[in-house]
């Protein structure tokens, strides 16, 4: 049986990693040839909106999925249509809404679903009446291709509003409140192909220069945990959904403030590896091949640490007791996600002193939220 997978960044190689112990073979899709699952996977290289290469990728999967949140839906609905109709997994409207900050925010209003207060803004005019309406600071964002920080600007003063719409103006945008947040929190579940859902332990999250740093799970009170796989129970039924979703939060005072979706499998849940008696990634691949769910239980406390830039010399990380290290195969630069590394321990206290020391070995610097 053979999955296609739309993008062959480092979540497609995972996810072929995790599916070859269930017997299970890969076909990705990506513009470039040296893509992290190409090396563990074979890889139909062009765009993404190449229609004989989605037609063949299409004809050889009995199911295709998606790595990469800004994967063209067009490309995706092209492969439902003719004789050799894909089905496609996550659904491809689950996609488009997670694709459109807008959208985004109108679904999760229309779920009771918390959020920033906010406005579109498509005009200088309409900038200025976000500002009256939602006030300072704030943030404004392309409605679009959006992600690790990118495509967004932090408000302070009116004139700040105005610099970001000159560098930023030329998409649809979103202006809304910015949040002086607790902590950040994700929640991630599965939903299958009968209607059965799991919800992973939440995840306590720690960015910096909008890139995810830190994960330590599981995380936060009970009340939380409750709260957020309620929401998120509520939008994997409102899309009939098959596979991985991740909801990710602001905390304030206790109360969960939705600030996006993710309709894929997704960095902060890369700790199940090792610390879920089921990854996300096999549960990813179950659900969407219609397949029972596995346990979603905590092996211990995780925390995972993502490698930004390089991977630090494999003998001094592997020389650490328990460091679970996964290399993306990537070539190093700045600002990119080249690999993770993984700690599980019996008590939360003992992960985050762990999770201290391994940062500062790799010369990280980050907070135990």
């Amino acid at each position: 049986m053979t999955v296609g997978i739309v993008g062959a960044g480092q979540l497609g190689r995972m996810l072929a990693l995790a599916g070859y112990p269930l017997g299970l073979d890969f076909l990705c899709l990506d513009p470039a040839r040296d893509a992290p699952a190409g090396q563990v996977a074979p890889l139909l290289h062009g765009a993404f909106t190449d229609r004989r290469l989605l037609r063949r990728l299409a004809a050889r999967c009995e199911v295709v999925t998606f790595d990469w949140e800004n994967v063209p839906v067009a490309s995706l609905r092209a492969m439902q249509r003719g004789v050799h109709a894909a089905r496609i997994a996550p659904p491809a409207a689950a996609l488009a809404c997670g694709q459109d900050r807008v959208s985004e925010k109108r679904l999760f209003a229309a779920l009771g679903i918390p959020t920033t207060r906010w406005r579109a803004v498509d005009s200088p005019a309409d900038l200025t009446a976000a500002l009256g309406a939602v006030g300072l600071p704030g943030v404004l964002k392309t409605r679009r291709l959006g992600y690790d920080g990118k495509g967004q600007a932090l408000v302070h003063t009116r004139a700040d509003a105005h610099q970001a719409w000159e560098r930023l103006g030329s998409a649809p945008l979103l202006y809304e409140e910015w949040v002086p947040f607790d902590c950040e929190v994700s929640v991630i579940g599965a939903r299958g192909a009968r209607g059965e859902m799991v919800v992973y332990p939440l995840c306590g999250n720690v960015h910096g220069a909008g890139i995810l740093r830190l994960t330590c799970a599981p995380y936060g009170p009970r009340r939380w945990q409750q709260q957020a796989a309620r929401y998120l129970r509520r939008m994997l039924t409102h899309f009939r959904y098959r596979g991985i979703l991740t909801i990710e939060f602001f905390v304030r005072a206790g109360r969960l403030i939705a600030n996006e979706m993710a309709p894929r499998v997704h960095n902060s849940g890369h700790w199940t590896i090792e610390g879920a008696a089921t990854s996300q990634f096999e549960n990813h691949l179950r659900a969407i091949l219609g397949w029972p769910l596995g346990s979603t239980r905590a092996l211990g406390h995780s925390a995972m640490i993502n490698l930004i830039g390089r991977i630090p010399p494999r003998a001094r990380l592997l020389a650490l007791e328990g460091v679970h290290l996964h290399d993306y195969g990537k070539q190093p630069r700045p600002g990119r996600k080249v690999g993770h590394c993984t700690v599980v321990e019996p008590t939360a206290a003992r992960r985050d002193a762990r999770a201290r020391l391994l940062a500062a070995e790799l010369a990280a610097a980050v907070r135990i939220p």
